[in-house]
């Protein structure tokens, strides 16, 4: 809501004070339709063009997004922290084979199960079962753990800036596209050199409407989108990069409570939970009948 908000603020701005300081709005209203039919009309195609149909489809989800602001908060965190915990302290008790039923069936598994946002969350489901299957296929090796995920979580998180950065390109493009609307007008005008100065006056102002609107519409509306939308999409990358910082501590022969803390040390601070409410979540996770009665709520 707050892009919403600065967006309304911006035009209020830039309207008011050229209202303010004498111009009419009549010339710019008039101008409006046809200026952004040709601007916006070009920006669409173009985006269409260099898009495919899975990145159009994308569009939305990350525009809803965007708008929502990161999907996930301090208890999402927390939660993702537990439930790593609580595989964690299961494969140091009984064997990293122990593992397997949970990454097999995750649907049925009793851990998963105390954490429904994770557990729902197919993508994040997913990875932690591929790499508790690796651990419990006896791969061991931290460091070689490590590039593989951090790889996979690089390649993830590209696919999904790939809207962000295709808007960035037509921001970038969005002047010269008004640039284009201008000269159409200018040609119109030049066309019409016969009549009154008066009219040609309008002429010219509404050719130049379109040389405005690129400008504004770039780095007043697409150029802070794209910004906003790649913000939001790294905020929501480091929740799964979690899963790989607490997997390898474990590796390394952390204890279980002191993988998911080096773990709390990578969460963004504006969701990062204090040590000592990791502390309490995970002492109750670690009381069998706390976390029935967890699963039973």
């Amino acid at each position: 809501m707050l892009f919403i908000g600065g967006l309304i603020f911006s035009l209020l701005c830039v309207f008011g004070s050229f209202v303010a300081s004498g111009g009419a709005l009549a010339p710019l209203i008039a101008s409006m339709p046809f200026e952004l039919l040709t601007i916006l009309g070009a920006a669409a195609g173009i985006f269409i063009m260099s898009n495919s149909k899975d990145a159009l489809k994308q569009l939305l989800s990350d525009l809803k997004l965007t708008l929502g602001g990161p999907r996930h908060n301090k208890d999402s965190y927390l939660e993702l922290l537990v439930t790593l915990f609580r595989f964690m302290r299961l494969a140091q008790a009984r064997g990293n084979m122990a593992l397997e039923e949970h990454v097999e069936n995750p649907g049925e598994s009793s851990i998963f199960a105390l954490a429904p946002r994770v557990r729902d969350d197919v993508e994040t489901r997913n990875m932690i079962c591929d790499y508790l299957r690796l651990v419990s296929l006896n791969m061991e090796e931290p460091y070689q753990l490590d590039e593989v995920m951090a790889r996979e979580l690089k390649k993830n998180l590209s696919e999904k800036l790939h809207i962000s950065e295709s808007l960035q390109s037509i921001a970038d493009a969005l002047p010269a596209l008004g640039i284009v609307a201008a000269v159409l007008g200018v040609i119109k005008t030049m066309a019409s050199i016969s009549k009154p100065p008066a009219i040609l006056g309008e002429m010219i102002a509404g050719a130049l409407v379109g040389t405005f609107l690129g400008v504004l519409l770039s780095y007043g509306v697409v150029a802070p989108l794209a910004a906003r939308m790649k913000d939001v999409i790294m905020q929501d990358g480091r929740y799964q990069d979690i899963i790989r910082i607490v997997f390898v501590a474990h590796l390394q022969g952390s204890p279980p409570q002191v993988s998911a803390e080096i773990g709390r040390k990578d969460i963004p601070h504006a969701f990062m939970p204090s040590f000592n409410e990791l502390d309490v979540v995970l002492a109750e996770s670690s009381n069998p009948q706390q976390a029935t009665q967890g699963a039973a709520a």
